[in-house]
């Protein structure tokens, strides 16, 4: 047993009692706090009834919201492609709490684990959506465990140039929007992760990456974001002596 089987099996005896089974979510959040019990969000998207998860996605509370948001996932691989599930994780990908967008990026993650072309499916639509929608697609591919193959790896990398491009199509004096902070904070790490998994055309993009970097102060951020990351100090390491690009730039000041 596990706490994850644990909590699987504490939820599924309240499936018929949905004022106990809210009480025990909230009652074991763990939050207000620095964070949120996400074992227990996994439990409830594995088993929650279908009625309970419509019902939290609406919820004012957060860890609510949180557990619906992620519960979507075993939706749309219940029945994929369906219209409503996609419309919900669209309106919470761009919901004001942190810790909902989190979730919608689990909810896309779960349905990678299941179906990885189901997931490449979710994320080319959203990386045609608005910053914080372009954000839940880099979020939920960017996952180690789901770029094992090369083609998930690729998918990766093409996801973060796109999304990079979006960031890069807003206008400077739009940038200290909260969406398109959201979006830049997310490529911050992403890279990484993608480049990681795909080392050969990730220090391709790298290198454009970097040069684009001294003309653009969001895209220096995230240069120098990435480069703290020891998944990405590595792979530099190994092919420190190859061209990987301008190196000792000099960023500006990203837009505060």
């Amino acid at each position: 047993m596990t706490a994850r089987t644990d909590a699987q099996d504490d939820l599924v005896s309240m499936r018929h009692k949905p004022l106990h089974l809210l009480t025990y979510l909230d009652e074991n959040s763990w939050l207000p706090g620095p964070r949120a019990n996400l074992t227990l969000v996994d439990a409830f998207a594995d088993v929650a009834p279908e009625e309970i998860v419509w019902q939290l996605t609406g919820s004012p509370d957060e860890f609510r919201r949180l557990c619906g948001a992620a519960a979507l996932g075993r939706l749309y691989l219940e029945r994929p492609g369906d219209a409503a599930v996609l419309e919900r994780l669209t309106e919470l990908a761009v919901d004001d709490n942190w810790r909902v967008r989190e979730g919608v990026a689990m909810a896309l993650q779960r349905v990678g684990d299941a179906s990885p072309e189901l997931l490449l499916t979710l994320v080319d639509g959203f990386l045609a959506g608005s910053s914080r929608v372009v954000r839940a697609a880099v979020a939920g591919i960017c996952e180690p465990r789901l770029l094992r193959t090369p083609r998930m790896a690729e998918v990766a990398l093409d996801a973060c140039r796109r999304a990079t491009e979006h960031l890069q199509t807003v206008p400077f004096e739009q940038r200290r929007h909260d969406d398109v902070r959201t979006l830049r904070q997310a490529l911050g790490y992403c890279w990484s992760v993608a480049i990681a998994a795909a080392p050969e055309r990730g220090l391709a993009l790298w290198r454009e990456l970097e040069a684009r970097a001294a003309s653009d102060a969001d895209i220096a951020w995230i240069v120098s974001e990435n480069l703290t990351k020891a998944r990405l100090k590595r792979v530099l390491s190994l092919h420190k002596d190859e061209d990987v690009g301008p190196a000792g730039l000099e960023p500006t000041t990203p837009a505060v």
